[in-house]
């Protein structure tokens, strides 16, 4: 399906998640005449594409749908810098970790429609998940327009509770970095049993990634899934008997989301 817009797409901000989206759009359809990018130095890949698909740099016709994808440190200051360019209307989309509608809506004319997401890293190969809340005014339509724009990267989910986002943020958002962890432990502890580091390594990846896919394609649960792979008095019990014990994997993964929640509301004031 042909990715359609009402009007120009601005993308402020062409780094990682940026140009990821950016990709996702044009492989969807969206002609690039339809898209204007604001970044003071995009990378060789980003500048390739301005190019091949007649990608303004230059706001001329007023944006219909603006997408903030720059560092959450320097959101106030871009704010500042392109409110003047953000017509009354327009829909604002912050992919901005703990930038909250709030923060965002101050730098804004009053009553701009804002949905604040949180997108996380599998976007770059469209296996992503972004969770989405809206702010006052965000019509029905705008709405569909910020799910199909964001749906590029992967699935899309709602919630109307923003409390929840830090929360969001800690198991979608950092997530796939405690996976990146798992998969070196792994194969640093192969190591240790003998293992040649570079075939750990390789055991390792291909393990956590095969097994994420058949999660992924499987209508079973994780628990199932794992437990079909769990023989009574096998190696995989013995492994699970530590990592599913007092002070194993099950604790410090809550302690560690609930860190991550804490930090996520500090960085938010």
């Amino acid at each position: 399906m042909t990715l359609k817009t009402v009007g120009p797409v601005l993308l402020v901000g062409a780094g990682k998640m940026g140009g990821a989206m950016l990709s996702g759009w044009l492989d969807r359809g969206l002609p690039g005449e339809r898209i204007i990018v604001r970044d003071p130095a995009p990378g060789p890949e980003i500048a390739a594409l301005i190019a091949k698909h007649g990608i303004r740099t230059a706001i001329g016709e007023p944006p219909a749908i603006v997408v903030l994808a720059v560092k959450p440190q320097i959101m106030d200051v871009v704010l500042a810098g392109i409110a003047a360019d953000i017509p009354a209307g327009a829909l604002v989309v912050s992919v901005a970790a703990g930038k909250t509608l709030a923060g965002i809506a101050r730098h804004l004319t009053p009553g701009t429609p804002i949905v604040r997401t949180i997108p996380n890293t599998p976007a770059a190969i469209g296996r992503g998940i972004t969770v989405c809340v809206a702010g006052p005014g965000v019509s029905a339509r705008q709405r569909a327009e910020a799910t199909a724009l964001l749906e590029a990267g992967g699935e899309v989910a709602w919630i109307d509770d923003e409390g929840l986002m830090d929360a969001v943020t800690a198991v979608s958002g950092s997530g796939p970095a405690y996976v990146f962890l798992l998969a070196e432990c792994l194969a640093a502890a192969g190591a240790e049993q003998g293992i040649p580091p570079d075939l750990a390594a390789r055991l390792a990846r291909v393990t956590v990634s095969g097994a994420g896919e058949l999660l992924h394609r499987s209508d079973l649960d994780p628990a199932t899934l794992r437990h079909n792979v769990t023989s009574p008095g096998g190696t995989t019990a013995a492994a699970l008997d530590i990592l599913m014990g007092e002070g194993g994997l099950g604790r410090l993964m809550r302690e560690a989301v609930a860190a991550a929640t804490r930090r996520g509301r500090e960085l938010a004031g």
